[in-house]
């Protein structure tokens, strides 16, 4: 665990920050790959790579402070402010308020641009599980989005002062941020390798929204959530992520589906 590098003068380098922008200006560089391969115009491209980091960014937080109100109560202003806590940065972010907010922007700007949507998110499509697989890296180091206990052989336990630790102590712990990072490395690269061979536009979108999907559904039982994070429907205990998986699983199989009917019409 090592969520702080090095640091620039009086302003330290955390781990995820790192990762995170590293994520970004990879995933850029890729997207300028592919779009230059097939003959598109990259501005725009760059344009909704830039709108998809910020409204990343700030769904993510939003959807933190949402689910962590009593964190700052009497602070609001710490809720985006990068000098508001002990450190610099911006600490507490919920991948799936990023993605949606994400997905909303690209539309717009898509519908504003008069851009093919479908295609448009088949083309940043590998870039997300590019940023899930780099940016889990920084979640392990930082130690934070951390497992339950396990018995299993490559369980591990964090040091002592860490968030981890302070709820399980020593115990060893599912490494969840790691299965997350290799599963979103894999993620990648079979987009990547579909992406040339795909049959129709929304076919990468609608398999990155099932599969993500059915690995978030999974692991959400073996990565430790605060009682906030669950919800009582019928006697059962999902966390609110279970819920947006179910519905992303559901998108991303409308997606396939009717683009697949459509594409077999035309044959």
């Amino acid at each position: 665990m090592c969520p702080e590098l090095f640091d620039i003068g009086p302003i330290p380098i955390r781990s995820y920050g790192l990762t995170l922008a590293i994520s970004f200006f990879l995933g850029v560089l890729y997207v300028k790959y592919v779009t230059k391969r097939d003959g598109k115009d990259f501005e725009p491209y760059l344009n909704l790579s830039y709108i998809i980091i910020f409204a990343g960014v700030i769904g993510a937080r939003v959807s933190y402070v949402l689910f962590h109100l009593s964190e700052f109560q009497g602070r609001w202003l710490d809720t985006f402010n990068p000098f508001g806590g002990n450190e610099f940065g911006i600490a507490g972010l919920n991948l799936y308020g990023g993605v949606l907010l994400s997905i909303i922007s690209t539309y717009l700007y898509c519908k504003f641009k008069k851009m093919n949507i479908l295609e448009v998110f088949d083309y940043f499509s590998p870039t997300l599980a590019l940023g899930l697989g780099i940016t889990r890296i920084g979640c392990f180091l930082n130690g934070c989005c951390f497992g339950t206990p396990t018995d299993l052989p490559w369980g591990i336990s964090f040091p002592e002062g860490s968030i981890p630790y302070y709820v399980f102590n020593s115990e060893h712990l599912h490494p969840s941020q790691i299965y997350s990072s290799l599963y979103g490395l894999g993620l990648f690269f079979l987009l990547h390798f579909l992406m040339t061979r795909k049959k129709f536009n929304g076919q990468l979108v609608a398999l990155l929204f099932m599969v993500e999907a059915l690995f978030r559904y999974l692991i959400e039982y073996v990565r430790y959530y605060e009682d906030a994070m669950y919800v009582s429907i019928f006697g059962m205990h999902p966390t609110y992520n279970h819920l947006i998986s179910i519905s992303l699983f559901l998108l991303g199989l409308t997606i396939y589906l009717v683009q697949n009917q459509k594409t077999t019409k035309k044959a």
